[in-house]
């Protein structure tokens, strides 16, 4: 049946009309009513009460998101909590020492030196077993020490390098250390001591002993001394009729006022072992270095040096002392080994000195200018030095310098 207009029906009614599809058109825009009508059909239905929540997994394991509450907003995310394993490793362990990836150490002598230098660090060979030698030297010479500390530096003659001896052992400790460091030259006969070190003895240990009372700072002592790098250096009075006069009390009284300010004390003792100021050297000192050569003649002399000191009661100073042996004059013929072999059994420690033609000079001293071997010498002597400087008992001045003497034997 036609409609209004020729159209049928079916036609008003949209039934059997062709689609916009049909006429290459568009697709019509859903009304209003279908679009809530279909946002209804989607809608997933509600859960009630008691009912099982859908498994997460099938969701593609996605983690629940938290609400924050009263926002409706996502809360941010909640850090993991892992708990440590049982046994493990905590921050208490995370020290330089276990975390620091330490560098090879760099080597400065030998080839192992030329060789880091030359292919500027690329290649390290490490530092080889003489250099590690060295530095545990320098560590036991640098030693922490709780007080003064006073060394005495002897012979029964002369001519075996005393005097050498008491000045590098000075400069090397000096050299090494960051403490004040002294030399006195106790010689009663004009020592060299300051001659070798500094050429300087305007200001002697005899002005200083007639100035003893008013010394009340460093800077009262440090007048009567003077400087050899960093050692400070006492010269002994020069004029012989006058250096006779320097007896015990008085290097005593020398010695209450140098340990009131300096860390280690050094005592050039002059030749012999019978004078008044060899025996106030003897009875203050804590650590004796017995300086002789590897000759028939120089072996004989320190043997009778300690012979000397043992009769008198000194065989512990004995045991424990350090012996010197300057190869100046030792020759081919003489089994220095054996020398040094009978001396150990003797001494807690023997150190051989070689021949060194800037010290042979007599001249002023240099380190810079010794061989290497000479400074590696000394370099060991002041190590066994330095291996006493921990049983150093504490406490300085006229006490404890009262204290050594009175248990000192009398000289004879």
């Amino acid at each position: 049946m036609s409609g209004p207009g020729g159209g049928s029906d079916e036609q008003a009614d949209g039934v059997g009309a062709p689609s916009a599809e049909d006429r290459g058109g568009a697709p019509p825009r859903p009304s209003r009513s279908q679009r809530r009508r279909r946002r209804t059909e989607e809608a997933p239905a509600p859960t009630a009460p008691g009912d099982t929540a859908p498994d997460d997994t099938a969701l593609g394991d996605t983690a629940p998101v938290d609400i924050v509450a009263g926002s409706g907003a996502p809360a941010p995310p909640r850090r993991a909590e892992v708990a440590a394993p049982a046994g493990g490793p905590d921050a208490d362990g995370l020290t330089s020492e276990t975390i620091v990836r330490r560098r090879v150490d760099r080597p400065t002598d030998g080839w192992r030196g030329l060789l880091f230098t030359a292919t500027g660090g690329r290649l390290n060979p490490g530092v080889g077993p003489a250099e590690h030698a060295r530095r545990e030297q320098v560590r036991r010479i640098r030693r922490p020490l709780g007080s003064a500390h006073q060394i005495a530096v002897s012979s029964i003659n002369g001519g075996v390098g005393k005097t050498t001896v008491a000045a590098c052992v000075g400069l090397v400790l000096a050299e090494n250390r960051g403490d004040r460091i002294v030399a006195v030259d106790a010689n009663p006969n004009a020592g060299t001591l300051a001659d070798r070190l500094t050429g300087d003895a305007s200001m002697t240990v005899r002005e200083m002993v007639g100035q003893i009372e008013t010394l009340r700072s460093l800077a009262d002592v440090a007048r009567y001394t003077s400087l050899a790098g960093r050692l400070q250096v006492l010269a002994s009075e020069q004029d012989p009729a006058m250096s006779a006069a320097f007896e015990r009390d008085e290097y005593e009284r020398v010695c209450t006022v140098l340990r009131r300010f300096y860390d280690v004390v050094i005592t050039d003792s002059g030749s012999g072992l019978v004078h008044s100021a060899i025996a106030g050297t003897l009875a203050l000192a804590d650590n004796l270095v017995v300086v002789g050569s590897p000759t028939a003649d120089g072996a004989s002399r320190v043997t009778k040096t300690l012979d000397w000191l043992t009769v008198r009661g000194h065989a512990d100073r004995v045991a424990d002392a350090v012996l010197v042996l300057t190869c100046d004059r030792a020759g081919k013929h003489v089994d220095t080994a054996r020398v040094r072999r009978h001396f150990e059994n003797r001494c807690r420690a023997v150190v051989e000195v070689p021949y060194d033609p800037h010290l042979a000079t007599g001249a002023r001293i240099e380190l810079d200018r010794i061989r290497p071997a000479t400074h590696d010498a000394f370099r060991a002597l002041a190590a066994h030095l330095a291996d006493r400087f921990d049983a150093t008992p504490v406490g300085v001045g006229a006490d404890l310098v009262r204290h050594r003497v009175e248990a000192l034997p009398p000289a004879g």
